[in-house]
């Protein structure tokens, strides 16, 4: 197995992933249009690193080791040697589409090409490209250092050969590889984001505050966090997104963005990165 990995997208997921692969040995190099980005992408890494030895996660010796291992690129160029590319750009289907058009011709010809999409058809993503035998998902959780899950996502001419591959590859960064099939919001957000929008129809009706909401989920469903201040943190631009994914592809009712979501995204109230949501940071 090469340990050359490239992963393109530098924010929360992005380093989330480059960390996880360099913490297990692998050689990563982490690509972003915006110099800023990748700065800010491996300052998080950076603390992310420092949090798992203050926790006795990793010894501290190994620091400068797994930092050494990521490098850091605004081309696309980049991807070159890669044995793996993960995109986990915006969960925006153009650009996503867009990247894969342009990684389907840098790439080398075993290289195998994974999206970290939360939702959008692996079938679509693939149909940008010329090999598309070598696309798959992997969908990781976030905090990607912390969670153990990967979904991992057969688009419909996914070879063999390419799951096996990346079912290896999830093994070797310590994380449980669960195989599901190409449907919008695979299972993770299939289940999880009805559960969101219902809470903010809870919100948006006067049933309770999202305080009571989350309050209710956390003690009386025993989620480690309630789904009003997981939507912040995963932000509520993102779970738009996905609402709409599930809404346009299972044409179902009950997957329809709540309308107070949609009423705070555009007011920019994204969640924890905008310092404002359901609960201001």
């Amino acid at each position: 197995m090469s340990d050359r990995i490239a992963v393109v997208g530098a924010g929360q997921m992005g380093n989330g992933i480059a960390h996880v692969f360099a913490q297990h040995g692998f050689q990563v190099t982490m690509i972003d249009v915006a110099e800023a980005a990748l700065s800010r992408g491996r300052e998080s890494i950076e603390r992310n690193v420092d949090r798992q030895i203050k926790k006795g996660a990793i010894p501290a010796e190994e620091r400068s080791a797994i930092l050494g291992r990521v490098a850091t690129s605004t081309s696309l160029h980049s991807v070159r040697g890669a044995a793996l590319v993960i995109e986990a750009a915006s969960e925006r289907r153009e650009l996503k589409f867009q990247i894969f058009t342009e990684l389907d011709r840098f790439v080398e010809p075993t290289a195998v090409l994974a999206t970290n999409t939360s939702s959008i058809s692996i079938t679509e993503i693939a149909g940008r490209t010329a090999h598309p035998a070598r696309v798959i998902g992997m969908h990781f959780m976030n905090p990607v250092p912390l969670m153990q899950l990967v979904e991992v996502i057969r688009g419909l001419a996914t070879s063999d050969e390419t799951m096996q591959r990346v079912l290896e590859w999830s093994r070797a960064v310590g994380k449980t590889a669960v195989e599901v099939n190409d449907y919008p919001g695979f299972v993770a957000n299939r289940i999880l984001m009805p559960m969101i929008n219902e809470a903010v129809y809870c919100v948006m009706e006067g049933v309770g505050t999202p305080e009571a909401v989350d309050t209710v989920m956390k003690l009386g469903m025993n989620h480690p966090m309630g789904p009003l201040a997981l939507a912040d943190f995963i932000g509520l631009d993102t779970c738009l997104a996905i609402l709409e994914v599930l809404h346009d592809g299972l044409g179902d009712s009950k997957y329809r963005p709540a309308p107070l979501l949609r009423k705070y995204v555009a007011a920019g109230w994204l969640g924890k990165k905008t310092g404002r949501g359901f609960y201001a940071y």
